[in-house]
């Protein structure tokens, strides 16, 4: 950032505040920290959300979770319970997880342009009989991550709206980029561009549960 740029950076609270404003009476008083009936609903009917977990020393990931509408499992009004199928084994989240014990969620819904967010504190099991309620396909998950809920609010269409997400006219031709194993061969460096994707169809046709 050049000198110039940093005589503009808003560098604590009182200067955000000054910058944005108070936010209104709606955006404000609509946090809740139970989920209310259109909240349920909104989980019950989300097949994808993206969920972000930070370190204890502020590494930062979000990642993608997706499956069949209501996979995000309510147990009560302040409880949620997260499948966590198998994947590369990176497990991100997870060791964010155990370090921080913080978590936030943004649900969305295909078609509809708000969207659901919440954030709380969450753990990691693998308590049997748990795991047994999130089974998918014959398939139980790796572990499941329990969510104690203290925020939980509606998020406004804007972004969406501006976006276009979910118009198809807008939706990008696939072929222009390559395949994702070409891509991730050429990151790392591997000689066998093709091996490397025909691994990733297989992780995606073979090993969704």
């Amino acid at each position: 950032m050049t000198k110039k740029n940093r005589n503009h950076e808003l560098t604590d609270a009182a200067a955000v505040a000054a910058h944005y404003g108070e936010p209104g009476v709606l955006a404000r008083d609509k946090t809740m920290t139970r989920l209310d009936k259109y909240a349920r609903q909104f989980i019950a009917c989300a097949p994808f959300m993206v969920m972000a977990t930070a370190s204890s020393n502020g590494d930062l990931d979000a990642s993608p979770k997706g499956d069949a509408p209501g996979f995000v499992r309510i147990i009560d009004e302040v409880t949620l319970a997260i499948p966590d199928r198998p994947g590369n084994r990176r497990a991100d989240g997870a060791y964010n997880i155990v370090a921080s014990g913080r978590i936030g969620l943004l649900f969305m819904i295909p078609g509809m342009n708000e969207t659901l967010r919440v954030n709380g504190r969450a753990s990691i099991t693998t308590e049997p009989i748990l795991l047994e309620q999130l089974v998918a396909q014959g398939k139980p998950p790796v572990a499941a991550y329990l969510v104690a809920v203290e925020e939980v609010f509606l998020h406004c269409a804007k972004a969406l709206v501006r976006s276009k997400l979910w118009d198809r006219n807008r939706h990008m031709d696939r072929s222009e980029f390559p395949p994702l194993g070409h891509m991730i061969a050429e990151q790392i460096g591997a000689d066998d561009r093709d091996a490397v994707e025909a691994s990733v169809q297989d992780s995606v046709k073979n090993k969704l549960y």
